[in-house]
């Protein structure tokens, strides 16, 4: 069975982010490279967030997010993303990147893959998101950057 990963829109809006070159560039090799090893998931969140883009990102987008499995917003998944926010975890106009999380936590996905460094890929926020998530009973995906996963030959 593959290593499962959730790719949080950021990573989508850096392939295509020349004001970014590092994290573009890491990007595609990564998602050209390597994507294929693993289980690539995304939500109707992600593609929400992709259909808010001007053209001609957002054609663009949408063609790269085509063959990737799409998870379900679920009851359980939303209840999660709520306890997240009254327990302060994420602040309310932040409720997508909660969302985030709790799908990947709920669907058991080995790591949620984002270029959000204040939100998301940081430790403090992650050991917040590890203890609610252990002490409500819920798997704890690693939250990474795609440099986290790109192999060096």
């Amino acid at each position: 069975m593959k290593t499962s990963v959730y790719l949080e829109t950021s990573v989508i809006g850096a392939y295509l982010d020349n004001s970014e070159p590092f994290r573009r560039d890491i990007t595609i090799r990564w998602f050209e490279r390597e994507l294929s090893e693993y289980e690539a998931f995304i939500s109707p969140l992600v593609r929400h967030e992709i259909e808010l883009t001007a053209e001609p990102y957002r054609s663009a987008y949408l063609k790269i997010i085509e063959p990737i499995k799409n998870l379900q917003i679920s009851e359980e998944a939303a209840i999660l993303a709520e306890g997240y926010i009254s327990r302060g975890i994420f602040h309310r106009k932040y409720l997508l990147d909660a969302f985030h999380v709790a799908l990947a936590s709920v669907n058991e996905i080995d790591y949620l893959v984002t270029w959000s460094f204040g939100r998301l890929a940081n430790v403090r926020k992650q050991a917040r998101i590890r203890v609610f998530n252990l002490s409500a009973g819920f798997f704890v995906p690693t939250i990474v950057t795609p440099e986290f996963l790109v192999h060096i030959n």
